[in-house]
């Protein structure tokens, strides 16, 4: 009866575990279905972008897909610079860890998408000057 006690907590550790995984596997398969339709995608665990022809999209991971999708015009696009704890990171080519925010400066607004990896939203903000034709 003890060697059960001490066990059951492994077992519940482990269908933890096995849910967490499986619900991961959901979200980035329904992510591929959603992506195909993009020239450039990224998934992310805080959030997916993608780009089609003008237009880039972003929302949030979830099993059903993307959710709380939002499009903008890359025209619209003021500036773009990564941010990382409220800090504007200035150098491209600046060696930084940990999670960072793609930052948008749109005519109108800022926006922000965040990234679990600052390196990263630095190529994603590279990606997109050169796309636009802007400087970095």
């Amino acid at each position: 009866m003890l060697h059960g006690l001490l066990w059951l907590p492994l077992l519940v550790l482990f269908i933890g575990l096995a849910w967490a995984g499986w619900n991961e596997y959901q979200k980035l398969e329904s992510y591929k279905a959603w992506a195909a339709d993009f020239e450039t995608a990224k998934y992310d665990v805080r959030a997916v972008l993608g780009v089609r022809g003008s237009d880039l999209v972003w929302g949030k991971p979830s099993r059903q897909g993307p959710i709380f999708l939002e499009t903008i015009d890359l025209g619209e696009l003021q500036r773009i610079g990564v941010q990382q704890q409220n800090q504007l990171l200035s150098d491209p080519e600046e060696s930084v860890s940990g999670s960072a925010d793609l930052l948008l400066e749109l005519r109108d607004r800022q926006v922000l998408i965040p990234f679990t990896e600052a390196s990263l939203a630095l190529q994603w903000r590279q990606f997109l000057n050169r796309r636009l034709g802007l400087s970095a």
